[in-house]
């Protein structure tokens, strides 16, 4: 007797996803030295007081889940953190849905668009349109405006010698996933993480005169750390143990389960960063391309652990400890 038709696995649809299949961070430096996957602020012109900076950002990944509905849900809520690590509001956003129609129909993509409203929705944010391709991988995003107070905004070159560094989720999201694409095994607690909006955090971060700060994506929180400290002229030293790490991260890390992304990010802050007696494990775990992660900022909000701070230039740009 022939049993029910295995359950249809998307990420088996895709060579890698969410920030561990992005390009490289050595290569988006060699090609676009401007797009670091943060969002593009318009300031209004000088002299019109009142007026709303113009936030816009646009981000889209493979499924880094089996489930269509939490893909679009992760997926929205990372094409929302650059404009929330700006210190701004998405108001509005187009769908970028890219679908191998023939081999996985209407009705998983329907599922996916479906998880990208209501990520929507939860954020205050209209999806008024978008566009769409036969690809031969599925992949979804969006493309995000957003307005901010232009006198209350949040920059990755503003950082300053003597400020605390906080972390707003823990990291491990890209073993994680990882692991759950090579087995099927679920982590319901990386996908609250993925799905939760970094709103709250932008607010808090706004309200308690944080200056600087940037979204812990697929570079990773070595190499968000690194671009805000080369672009701030400054050095941010990390304390390892007081990183937060999702159950299990570590052991997937143990167990093998890490990502391309996850060694290109190390690769490339390697030759930056004064690593001292840390263990390759913790290297990578350190390093480990995020999907839809949290904020870093350059001060403290309540509920963020401290995991270092921002010194005077060194040699080094990164020093972990």
């Amino acid at each position: 007797m022939i049993g029910p038709p295995a359950p249809l696995r998307l990420t088996r649809y895709a060579h890698g996803g969410g920030g561990a299949g992005r390009l490289p961070p050595a290569v988006l430096d060699r090609l676009a030295p401007e797009a670091h996957g943060d969002a593009a602020v318009l300031l209004p012109p000088a002299g019109r007081s009142g007026e709303h900076a113009v936030v816009s950002a646009a981000a889209f990944c493979a499924p880094v889940v089996d489930d269509p509905y939490d893909w679009g849900r992760i997926a929205a809520a990372d094409a929302f953190s650059p404009v929330y690590a700006a210190g701004g509001r998405p108001v509005m956003a187009l769908d970028l849905l890219a679908w191998p129609h023939a081999a996985l129909g209407e009705d998983l993509a329907r599922e996916v668009l479906r998880g990208g409203r209501d990520g929507a929705a939860a954020a205050g944010c209209v999806i008024a349109g978008g566009h769409g391709a036969d690809g031969t991988e599925p992949t979804y995003g969006l493309a995000v405006t957003g307005v901010a107070d232009p006198g209350r905004m949040l920059r990755p070159d503003a950082g300053v010698p003597g400020v605390p560094l906080s972390l707003t989720k823990p990291l491990g999201l890209g073993v994680l996933n990882a692991r759950h694409r090579a087995t099927g095994e679920a982590f319901p607690a990386a996908v609250a993480a993925m799905t939760r909006l970094n709103a709250a955090a932008s607010g808090l971060a706004l309200a308690n005169g944080v200056m600087c700060a940037g979204a812990v994506g697929g570079t990773g929180l070595l190499g968000r750390l690194f671009r805000i400290a080369r672009a701030s002229g400054v050095t941010a030293v990390v304390e390892a143990a007081a990183v937060p790490y999702l159950d299990g991260a570590r052991a997937s890390v143990r167990d093998g389960f890490v990502p391309p992304g996850t060694h290109h990010n190390l690769a490339w802050v390697a030759g930056g960063t004064d690593f001292g007696r840390i263990a390759e494990d913790e290297r990578l775990l350190l390093a480990d391309a995020q999907t839809s992660g949290g904020l870093l900022l350059a001060g403290e909000i309540p509920g963020a652990p401290v995991i270092g701070e921002l010194v005077p230039r060194r040699e080094a740009l990164l020093v972990v400890r």
